[in-house]
């Protein structure tokens, strides 16, 4: 007869077979959460640069009580306002190479649930960041709205997007320049075969990202391994129409093995370098490291995701596309900028359309500081630039419906110097409430919140992104355009900023995002 004792136990820490082994997770006041589980082995030593590797399959019961390793990376610099606002330098697990894994939140386990599964690749571009930060942290969503949330730790800049078949590498390195996108692919593999016994559905996978993780869901969207294996996506302020071009990226991997003193003829010597010397080398070139992304040019990754069309990959997929109102002001300092530095702002980026571009939104925005006009103009040319033309590619393939948002509640903290920042929505697609961005414990960051992951998971569940706290959503098409607004007064806008969005097509936008 099973003792009291034993009876609490199986409550408090549930067991699921995986198809490696068993695993034992915590049960947090009714949300089942797993840590730290392998989806594919190490990524060290003859691992490194490879595509991913299964994990050894383990005999016993293997704890998922904490989160795993991470990516080699750099530490966010907590000098920075905005790191502290996201709190980015928050990466628990360490760093190295054992760095292939998820986090799994579920109401309910082993018992054929088939709830919405909610995939979370985090931001950070393809060089930082991990699923282990708080931002993705899926307890909300699965105890308020019933889905299974799972958020992915992959290899990150030169461990996962270094180009060594352009330096003429032995046929073994051939995936190195898009080794990170593999290991993605294998985390939905692994969903695919494992959410089951989580109480997740394999066929109502959604995938989705904000800033560095809408990029890696634009590109799994143009990944033929990658498709079936999600239904939904969505892209939040990382709208990403090219990759990188392997000339390009061979000449990162280039620079790359002349800071670590190694002939390209003999690539093989990487692997046997401490992670620590190669991140070392990342580091000592600066912007150059900016260039370590997917590589398209072989059959995992064959073309951009949205140039010159969006991708027939994922025709069939409906998509959720959006930014934030002032997206860039992540990338400015200058908090103190007058009106008449503004003008010379202008002057310098826009000679003959200086006046015009500076009266338009002057006008549109009299009472907002000079500061969150130049982060305004600066969204408006790169991260709307790209969002607006992804989505135009979504609706002409009229595959399956694209729907539009643009976020323009502003964050209070730190006086609300920042305004509707980049990242503002990164909890808020996950339930979560914590942190200074979405203004802890106030009913207006509350209320942004709840509607915001009513939405997501309305469409992780439906595929389509209504629910009880918004209003309708109309897909968008070139005609009405029509925009959902998320701020206290939420609707829908039809063709909302029409004027700035002819602005940035008629002089272009510059495809930077920041």
């Amino acid at each position: 007869m099973d003792t009291q004792a034993a009876v609490m136990e199986t409550k408090l820490f549930p067991i699921v077979e995986t198809q490696y082994g068993k695993i034992r997770g915590i049960n947090h006041q009714g949300i089942k959460t797993f840590k730290g589980i392998r989806y594919g082995a190490s990524t060290e030593g003859k691992n490194r640069f490879m595509p991913p590797q299964p994990p050894s399959a383990w005999a016993g019961i293997c704890d998922a009580f904490d989160y795993g390793q991470i990516s080699p990376q750099t530490p966010a610099d907590r000098r920075g306002d905005y790191t502290n606002l996201i709190m980015w330098d928050r990466q628990p697990g360490g760093i190295g190479e054992d760095c292939l894994r998820l986090n799994i939140w579920s109401r309910s386990v082993n018992d054929n649930a088939k709830r919405a599964v909610m995939v979370v690749f985090h931001g950070g571009g393809f060089a930082t960041g991990s699923g282990n930060n708080f931002g993705y942290d899926g307890d909300g969503a699965a105890r308020y709205d019933d889905c299974v949330v799972v958020s992915v730790t992959h290899r990150l800049a030169a461990f996962g997007f270094l180009n060594l078949a352009g330096l003429g590498a032995s046929e073994e390195f051939k995936y190195a320049g898009v080794a990170g996108a593999m290991d993605m692919v294998a985390a939905l593999k692994w969903v695919q075969t494992n959410i089951g016994h989580f109480g997740g559905d394999p066929n109502r996978v959604m995938i989705f990202g904000q800033s560095g993780g809408g990029a890696k869901t634009s590109t799994l969207m143009a990944m033929p391994s990658a498709k079936g294996l999600f239904h939904r996506a969505a892209v939040q302020s990382g709208s990403s129409l090219q990759l990188a071009e392997p000339e390009i990226a061979t000449q990162a991997a280039e620079a790359l093995l002349k800071a670590l003193g190694i002939d390209k003829n003999k690539c093989r010597e990487l692997q046997n370098l401490p992670f620590t010397q190669i991140l070392a080398g990342q580091t000592a070139l600066g912007l150059m490291a900016m260039r370590f992304a997917p590589v398209i040019g072989n059959e995992i990754l064959p073309h951009h995701p949205f140039d010159p069309v969006a991708p027939p990959e994922s025709a069939d997929v409906p998509v959720i596309i959006g930014t934030t109102l002032d997206d860039a002001a992540i990338a400015l300092i200058n908090f103190n900028l007058t009106e008449g530095e503004l003008k010379q702002y202008c002057d310098s980026q826009f000679a003959g359309n200086a006046d015009r571009v500076y009266q338009l939104y002057r006008d549109t925005y009299p009472k907002v500081s000079p500061f969150l006009i130049q982060a305004r103009i600066a969204t408006d040319r790169g991260f709307r630039y790209n969002a607006i033309k992804q989505t135009e590619l979504k609706a002409v393939q009229g595959g399956a419906p694209v729907y539009y948002y643009l976020w323009e509640w502003p964050v209070k903290a730190y006086d609300g110097k920042f305004g509707a920042v980049h990242g503002v929505d990164v909890g808020a697609a996950v339930h979560d409430y914590r942190g200074p961005i979405n203004d802890i414990g106030n009913s207006e960051g509350k209320l942004m919140v709840d509607r915001f992951a009513a939405v997501w998971t309305g469409f992780a569940k439906t595929g389509i992104p209504d629910s009880a706290l918004t209003p309708h959503w109309p897909a968008y098409d070139l005609e009405k355009r029509a925009t959902m607004v998320f701020d206290v007064d939420m609707g829908i806008r039809n063709d909302y900023r029409r004027e700035f969005r002819l602005l940035w097509e008629e002089l272009g936008g510059t495809g930077i995002m920041g």
